[in-house]
């Protein structure tokens, strides 16, 4: 799958400002939600790599995150809601905004809930960014890997990144937030 990536080296298919400038063209141009969080997903896969790529709305109000994007629609179907009752990643990505490395299968089982799913997929390691904007998290963007691949030197780049696509979730439409195809104005 992909190599390790970080800000400081280049991608397989450009460097890393030029995805970047890309990932914001998209964002400032592209009229499909769907297109650009495909668009994430390379980039995201080319800049840090993956093996799973989810983008979740966190709706504060309702205690709610819903799933706005999946590389792994099969296992992870867009659309889905879940209820966020008080856990201990709920506390330090939603509530206080920091983004959560887990290296290892026992981060995974700390974090999700779904553990046994995620696990089971060969996914062993975790990186979830919060979306932020003015002190409050709107989102999450969640990659998962193999064990031992996501640490520290990824948080550089991905929270550029997730900041990057922050301002999609803002005109999102929350009672539409399964439709994967909404438009945006």
């Amino acid at each position: 799958m992909t190599e390790t990536k970080i800000a400081t080296t280049t991608s397989g298919s450009g460097d890393f400002l030029g995805s970047m400038a890309s990932l914001a063209e998209a964002v400032a141009n592209v009229r499909r939600i769907d297109e650009v969080w495909a668009q994430a997903d390379a980039v995201f896969g080319e800049v840090i790599g993956h093996r799973m790529f989810t983008v979740l709305r966190y709706v504060e109000e309702r205690g709610e995150v819903a799933r706005l994007y999946t590389n792994k629609p099969d296992a992870y179907p867009v659309g889905g809601t879940k209820p966020m009752g008080p856990t201990p990643w709920g506390e330090l990505v939603l509530k206080r905004g920091k983004p959560f490395v887990g290296p290892d299968a026992d981060a995974v089982r700390w974090a999700y809930p779904d553990h046994e799913t995620i696990i089971g997929m060969g996914l062993e390691s975790a990186l979830n960014l919060p979306m932020r904007l003015s002190g409050e998290t709107l989102g999450t963007i969640n990659l998962t890997h193999q064990s031992g691949y996501y640490h520290d030197g990824h948080l550089q780049a991905g929270s550029i990144l997730a900041a990057l696509l922050t301002p999609l979730l803002v005109q999102y439409p929350s009672e539409h937030s399964s439709n994967h195809e909404t438009r945006i104005s």
